[in-house]
């Protein structure tokens, strides 16, 4: 007798029945327990097709910008290899010869540069004797610069574009198209969080 309650006699040879344990909750059961496990998301059919097409079309401008900067590249080579000076010297030493009696400050502006590059760029330039700096006028703490015979004999040997092939692609670009690329570039600088003081190096000097 157990707790007061005879016990049920079995046959010989016979197994007591065991209890069996209850059945598993359903998914109400579930949430008041242990933390159900995660379904795997189901994705549309479309999605990695989309996805592809993606990594496609980034390779595809990325590709762009190679040819982009193995344009530029080329061409300084060029131009280094043919007059023996760099791009940017030779490009400060065309706006020279092109503006007699400019100042560095006016040829920074010119070149869209610091002008603690442009004065580089010129005392390089005077010392290679291609370019000569002498002060006059009222203010004799602004030099004024012109090129020299040998610069530009230079000139006319170096191939042009002289500002380089970039600036020159840009500047023969449609109005729209300068504005459709500008703010594309701008959102690609902003997930590339580019120092915003890079934009006054010249290109040649990169």
């Amino acid at each position: 007798m157990i707790f007061g309650m005879p016990a049920r006699k079995h046959a010989p040879g016979s197994r007591p029945r065991v209890p069996r344990p209850p059945a598993a909750a359903g998914p109400a059961a579930e949430g008041a327990g242990a933390p159900a496990a995660a379904s795997t998301p189901s994705h549309p059919a479309a999605a990695p097709a989309a996805s592809a097409a993606h990594l496609d079309a980034s390779a595809r401008v990325l590709r762009r910008f190679r040819s982009v900067f193995n344009a530029v590249k080329t061409h300084f080579q060029q131009v280094e290899k043919k007059v023996g000076v760099g791009g940017a010297q030779l490009w400060a030493l065309s706006l020279v010869r092109a503006q007699p009696g400019i100042g560095v400050g006016a040829l920074a502006r010119s070149m869209d540069v610091h002008q603690t590059t442009a004065s580089n760029l010129v005392r390089a330039l005077v010392e290679q004797g291609l370019v000569e700096s002498h002060r006059s006028g009222i203010d004799r703490r602004a030099a004024q610069l012109k090129a020299t015979r040998a610069g530009a004999r230079l000139l006319e040997r170096a191939p042009g574009p002289f500002a380089g092939v970039l600036p020159e692609a840009l500047q023969r670009l449609d109005a729209a198209t300068l504005a459709r690329l500008d703010a594309d570039l701008a959102s690609l600088l902003k997930l590339l969080h580019a120092d915003r003081r890079g934009e006054h190096i010249p290109l040649a000097q990169m």
